[in-house]
């Protein structure tokens, strides 16, 4: 059962005498934030990281995935756990080992220490993401306060990732690349204070038993899928291992669901899925970050490798998605009461295809103007779509299954994440090796590592004569844009379909059920 305490702060939020909610909320946004600079702010220093650990190109991916990965497979989990041990608490133990985790990738001795590092940041920032958004539950029980609190939360959430590159680029010019990463500390210690002073503790009042099972398997299942397709994505069948890791994924998720149905306190109430508006958010949300993320993660490579921008040039070039994230977060509220769900979100991911596909016209030496253009489409648009996503699974949830319920879409989230660097990075990746030609006579030790990675080929032509490495520079600069080209097509084809899928699921149900009542069905339920 509930604590005391946890009455009491319910309580006293629902009579509104409490005057910290939104100072509460501000806490909140401050986590959220946090997270989302990390899962983006390495993308500026892979050039610094390839020069100075000298990853493999598989390494190098896992570098920037990983953290993705790891937090999408715990998130169910965990935020299963914060409805039965406490959002607040859960929360705040999350933080500290974020903090703990920020200090070992900043000292990372070589890359698969990095890896490692970045997999730990991901089981603690699992703990922080379905917490923050169920705590705004919590805070604000009225729908019409909640859908605000959450496009705030929702601009947070969306800039951090876009803020990501810029605070990188400011570090990097300073520092070195471990900078990033402690970046964490101070800001984590702030949130430790203020979190225990102004947030209150809720959780579920009939939690049920933790059943380890659904946990391992829904782990197995995410991460076995995913990595399955990575690696197909990147090297095809060359092995038997790659086959039997997707099928044993998605045997184990095929169970995961099965004993959910069965259990009579499931892990993760499945049965949310049949409300369109549920499985509409979450589809938007994983389609949306698979095209977004990778796209976005390579672009700074160009930047920085074909443009020759500084790390904080590049993080400047991108500020239009920052500008953008936090201008669609804190409209969405306003734009779905005017618009209808259905309308924003389906308008939203057309923006959003638009954006990226205008990334496929991209040469060398494009001007600046499309790509500041496609990167403030692509920030708004995203902003809102992330934003909706998230009040569409609130509001389809109970209130006791709150963090359950979130959990799922930032499992969408960050698995969109995780896969938009694993497809579109393996597309880059296996487009500029085929693309990519060597001067002849070349070291086949120069080759092997010019056919890594662009961060490669630099390295490479920095040993060979002027004309020799201008010849592998400008062939590795045309082949790595030539992969962005046909990635971000792949990507904008992607989020056209998820367009017309999400206006399918949020359609009038009824005949009595007319389309405008049907558009403007957002706000989300009291149960």
């Amino acid at each position: 059962m509930s604590s005391p305490l946890a009455d009491q702060s319910t309580r006293t939020v629902r009579n509104g005498r409490s005057g910290h909610r939104w100072t509460g909320l501000g806490v909140l946004v401050l986590a959220v934030t946090l997270v989302a600079v990390d899962a983006t702010v390495l993308s500026l220093a892979i050039p610094s990281i390839t020069e100075t650990l000298r990853p493999s190109g598989t390494q190098l991916l896992w570098i920037g995935d990983i953290y993705s990965f790891v937090l999408a497979g715990l998130l169910v989990s965990m935020g299963a756990l914060s409805d039965r041990l406490g959002r607040k608490r859960v929360l705040l133990a999350g933080s500290a080992a974020f903090g703990v985790a920020s200090l070992l990738a900043a000292y990372a001795p070589g890359p698969g220490w990095l890896i490692l590092a970045r997999a730990l940041l991901g089981v603690a920032g699992a703990t922080i993401m379905p917490s923050t958004l169920s705590l705004i539950r919590s805070l604000f029980p009225d729908a019409r306060e909640r859908a605000t609190a959450i496009g705030i939360w929702g601009a947070g959430a969306t800039a951090g990732a876009a803020l990501g590159p810029l605070v990188g680029g400011v570090l990097l010019e300073h520092f070195w690349w471990g900078s990033v990463f402690l970046l964490n500390l101070p800001v984590m210690a702030l949130l430790l204070v203020f979190g225990a002073w102004l947030l209150p503790e809720s959780r579920d009042p009939r939690p049920g038993r933790w059943d380890m099972l659904s946990v391992l398997l829904s782990m197995a299942g995410v991460i076995g899928a995913v990595y399955g397709i990575k690696e197909f994505a990147a090297h095809g069948l060359d092995t038997w291992i790659t086959p039997a890791t997707f099928v044993l994924g998605v045997a184990a998720l095929a169970l995961f669901v099965r004993r959910q149905l069965r259990l009579e306190t499931p892990l993760l109430e499945v049965r949310l899925f049949r409300d369109p508006r549920f499985t509409a958010a979450v589809v938007s949300s994983l389609i949306s970050l698979i095209g977004l993320s990778g796209v976005i993660f390579f672009m700074s490579q160009y930047l920085q490798l074909v443009r020759g921008y500084s790390p904080l040039s590049a993080g400047v070039a991108e500020m239009p998605a920052f500008v953008g994230s936090v201008v669609g977060g804190l409209l969405t509220a306003r734009l779905a009461r005017r618009a209808g769900a259905r309308r924003v979100l389906t308008v939203s991911l057309l923006v959003m295809g638009l954006g990226i596909a205008a990334l496929g016209m991209v040469r060398v030496d494009s001007t600046y103007l499309l790509l500041g253009s496609s990167f403030l489409a692509l920030g708004t648009a995203e902003g809102v779509v992330y934003t909706l996503s998230s009040d569409l699974v609130l509001g389809a949830a109970p209130a006791d299954k709150a963090g359950a319920a979130s959990a799922v879409s930032e499992t969408a989230y960050e698995l969109g994440a995780a896969l938009g660097i694993a497809l579109v990075g393996s597309i880059v990746t296996a487009l500029y090796a085929g693309a990519l030609t060597v001067p002849a006579h070349t070291d086949p030790a120069l080759v092997d590592q010019a056919g890594q990675s662009l961060g490669g080929a630099v390295e490479a032509a920095s040993t060979l004569p002027s004309d020799l490495a201008n010849q592998l520079l400008t062939s590795a600069n045309d082949a790595f844009v030539h992969g962005i080209n046909i990635a971000a097509w792949v990507s904008a084809a992607l989020l056209l379909a998820s367009a017309a899928f999400a206006r399918h699921l949020l359609r009038p149900r009824s005949r009595a059920e007319t389309p405008t009542n049907a558009e403007t069905a957002h706000e989300p339920v009291h149960h």
